[in-house]
């Protein structure tokens, strides 16, 4: 890590989860928090480009198999964006120094905590799911500086129209064919391997993560993130869609996360505005009851490993928990337990044999293996889902 302090140099940094991790949920019952993608990097791809080192994750204990073993003398909250209000503050941090908001723990340097310094002015960090999306517009236009400056793009192809100020940055090996770019409002990143086919009309921010496709006639609004291995087509506007889902066909997502590993079948649509134009709730795992967003625009939050069939309707500020398989005409409820099967007309379980059976043949379709850890996943999510 190349933060220096005035007497001693930091070997290594941990994000740690908190209880915030409850309020990002259902996002985090498959990850920790620095997993969350927001803009075009996961918070620990941030920190990592950032401190140019590998960042080590502390998380909840069913977890950790995933991230391994953690070392550090550098603690942070995995929640916190690396602003340059924050980076300052680290770099002047002295051993036995810990930073605190309120009563959520920011930072801490070293093992043993001896002296408090209270946060002042505005912090970076992610408190809520529906703020994935609503932030995501600032957070593309960090990491599309973090990651290309001082970088040169590939040759964008002459069959495209580029409309506006902001740069596109073509990553190696990207396709990108008589597509239009609306860059007024932001970049546009393209990633390594990615493809833009025929038709597509996109405005900025936007970003299409490594080896993932814009289908034929894709229209792309502002704000909107595709992570890696994706397919995408139909309507987009101002969602954030992780890595390994698809969404390949005609269909509206909007202000939306989506989880990895989902697929929205064909004509699958959200509603993201109520028809009164109230604010929008969402379930609270962490109070168990609906809570307010503070927002008239909020679509659908989807966790891990769900799917849903064709011409399937969700309805405004709708939650899926992991591993829900949704189908069957007229609106499903607004919030869906995890290990799910059914739709409007009837529900029941989504038995942990069938998922995890679902889940290989998923697995396998991308060449990777399902393996014990994932199976302990599943089991551990499956015997807690109530």
């Amino acid at each position: 890590m190349q933060l220096k302090q005035s007497n001693y140099t930091i070997a290594s940094i941990t994000l740690f989860d908190d209880d915030g991790w409850e309020d990002l949920l259902p996002l985090t019952l498959s990850r920790s928090c620095a997993d969350i993608r927001f803009g075009i990097l996961t918070i620990k791809e941030k920190w990592e480009t950032i401190c140019n080192d590998k960042v080590y994750v502390q998380t909840k204990p069913y977890l950790q198999d995933i991230y391994g073993e953690f070392k550090s003398e550098l603690f942070v909250n995995s929640r916190l964006l690396p602003e340059p209000k924050l980076l300052e503050v680290i770099s002047n941090l002295k051993e036995g120094e810990s930073v605190y908001c309120g009563e959520t723990l920011l930072l801490c340097f070293g093992q043993k905590e001896q002296s408090k310094i209270e946060w002042e002015g505005d912090l970076d960090i992610l408190n809520y799911p529906w703020e994935i999306f609503s932030k995501n517009h600032r957070q593309i236009e960090n990491d599309f500086h973090r990651i290309c400056h001082n970088r040169t793009s590939q040759k964008l192809s002459e069959t495209n129209t580029v409309i506006g100020k902001h740069p596109i940055f073509v990553e190696e090996g990207a396709v990108v064919e008589c597509s239009i770019f609306n860059t007024n409002e932001g970049p546009i990143y393209i990633g390594k391997n990615a493809e833009v086919q025929e038709g597509c009309m996109v405005r900025g921010p936007f970003s299409l993560g490594e080896s993932s496709h814009l289908k034929m006639g894709a229209k792309i609004y502002t704000g909107t993130t595709i992570g890696p291995h994706c397919k995408v087509g139909g309507e987009i506007n101002n969602s954030v869609i992780f890595g390994y889902s698809n969404k390949a066909h005609d269909g509206f997502l909007g202000n939306s996360v989506i989880g990895e590993w989902c697929n929205l079948g064909a004509d699958t649509n959200n509603s993201n505005l109520k028809n009164n134009y109230e604010e929008v709730k969402v379930w609270s795992y962490k109070h168990k009851k609906f809570v307010k967003t503070g927002l008239q625009f909020c679509g659908l939050i989807m966790g891990d490993h769900s799917k849903s069939g064709i011409n399937t309707m969700f309805n405004t500020g709708t939650v899926v928990g992991f591993s829900c398989n949704i189908f069957g005409s007229g609106f499903p409820r607004n919030y869906i337990p995890s290990f799910t099967w059914g739709g409007a007309a009837s529900m029941e379980e989504y038995t942990l044999p069938k998922a995890i059976q679902t889940a290989e043949k998923v697995f396998e379709r991308r060449s990777k293996a399902f393996d014990s850890v994932q199976n302990k996943l599943f089991t551990e999510i499956h015997s807690n889902k109530n």
